[in-house]
């Protein structure tokens, strides 16, 4: 069997308790937000502007469809 070292222990018993820790904390924080925030990474200016805006319009026509059927999980 192989021994661990101290500090394989360590950074082992600290992942595990970071990971426990976010995953008991974020599904409250879901549940206390009424809105859901989308971001998009588009250049609006410059040479790739001519069509990274169509797909600005897209992602906007495509949240508001999303909205009008009850949005996701019933937050908009």
């Amino acid at each position: 069997m192989a021994e661990i070292s101290r500090r394989g222990f360590l950074k082992g018993s600290l992942a595990a308790g970071t990971a426990l820790g976010a995953g008991l904390g974020f599904p409250n924080i879901l549940r206390a937000q009424d809105t859901v925030k989308i971001g998009v990474l588009h250049s609006l200016s410059g040479t790739m502007a001519i069509s990274e805006v169509s797909l600005r319009d897209v992602v906007l026509m495509a949240v508001e469809e999303i909205n009008a059927k009850g949005g996701v999980m019933g937050k908009k």
